[in-house]
């Protein structure tokens, strides 16, 4: 199946064909392979609007998922139709991710891949409200990153370190 992805910005270049294949081999690793993925880089006003619009956050944010299905962290969609072959839509917040990578010092590309890891566990139902879903999200970011950095030679580690 594939990943759409869609640049709604022009405030930060992206370097689109490696960050749709990190998002296939992410989705690889998750066993997910056979569903579509909607990725959008977004810009601050977009970003701004959708957390405001789905969380009351009014305020840009790196990442925001919406899945298709409503699972259990973990588990895969049961699919009842071709058309419901689909995780969802992530939606990166690039020029938030890039001004806070200047303010770290941190690689724009690999936060961003570390940030399209976090939104696919996102639409497997995996969440990091109390500690015991941070532990369960980690882990599975942790997983599926490993997986990530032994086809590419990366050291890539997930966001959620240190949340709780």
């Amino acid at each position: 199946m594939s990943v759409a992805l869609r640049n709604a910005q022009r405030a930060v270049p992206v370097r689109r064909a490696p960050l749709r294949r990190a998002v296939c081999a992410l989705r690889a690793a998750l066993g997910a392979s056979r569903f579509d993925v909607g990725l959008v880089c977004a810009g601050n006003a977009l970003m701004q609007r959708l957390n405001g619009a789905y969380r009351q956050c009014p305020e840009p944010t790196d990442v925001l998922s919406f899945p298709f299905h409503q699972v259990a962290a973990g588990e895969l969609p049961r699919p009842r139709c071709r058309d419901e072959y689909n995780l969802g839509d992530i939606f990166l917040g690039v020029e938030y991710i890039h001004q806070q990578c200047r303010e770290t010092g941190e690689d724009f590309n690999d936060v961003l891949t570390v940030t399209a890891a976090h939104g696919l566990c996102h639409l497997l139902g995996y969440r990091h409200d109390t500690k015991r879903e941070w532990e369960q999200m980690y882990q599975k970011e942790a997983q599926i990153l490993e997986e990530l950095n032994r086809l590419t030679g990366s050291r890539l580690r997930p966001l959620t370190a240190g949340l709780f």
